[in-house]
């Protein structure tokens, strides 16, 4: 298995015995790891301006004393750190329906105890390549809006009403300006937001 550069699995389990494990398997695996033995101690690891800037993962534990895994997950979501930051469950048999509900919460995926090491380290690989994708996606959401921040207020319309496929004439009459005015606004939005024609920029601002 290639290694992913950078990558952390952050371990949350109260049980020092099964930290040890899986920080073990991982390094075995060339994977990086943080171990946590709280979910509280996670917490505060997370909750204080944290930012994922690499693909990262959390093997959580479901059930530990104090703050379960669950309001732990439900903490995540406040923080708004998913899906760069996805979730992956160990549970034991009598949690299985409870996990596969917070799979449909958002959780990445749930392994169920004792585990294979192949899979568990499997469905590790997946969720921090899940992360490495929404970074990327993250990464160019900021790229664009930076780039429609940099538009004025007419280019702004210009652009609108060209998305909408309306011909430079139209646009012209639209916003009553001179259709050579519309040219040079157009222009100057699609050297600004670095596309070559009108059906280009519009499937870029779909993904808005």
């Amino acid at each position: 298995m290639e290694p992913i550069h950078n990558a952390t699995v952050y371990i949350v389990d109260d049980d020092a015995g099964v930290r040890d494990a899986l920080a073990w398997l991982l390094r075995s695996r060339r994977l990086l790891s943080e171990t946590f033995d709280s979910a509280e101690a996670f917490d505060a690891r997370v909750s204080q301006q944290f930012k994922v800037e690499a693909p990262s993962c959390v093997l959580l534990d479901v059930r530990m004393a104090g703050l379960s895994g669950l309001a732990m997950f439900e903490k995540l979501i406040a923080y708004g750190l998913l899906p760069t930051l996805p979730v992956i469950f160990l549970t034991g048999h009598a949690d299985v329906p409870t996990a596969v509900a917070s799979v449909k919460r958002g959780a990445f995926d749930f392994c169920e105890k004792p585990f294979s090491d192949n899979a568990l380290v499997d469905r590790v690989v997946l969720a921090l390549q899940h992360s490495a994708a929404a970074l990327a996606e993250h990464s160019q959401s900021i790229g664009l809006q930076a780039r429609l921040d940099g538009l004025t207020d007419r280019e702004r319309d210009v652009m609108r009403l060209v998305v909408e496929g309306l011909p430079n004439k139209l646009v012209a009459d639209e916003l009553d300006i001179s259709v050579r005015t519309v040219e040079v606004h157009r222009a100057r939005v699609f050297d600004k937001m670095g596309v070559k024609s009108a059906v280009e920029l519009a499937n870029m601002l779909r993904n808005l």
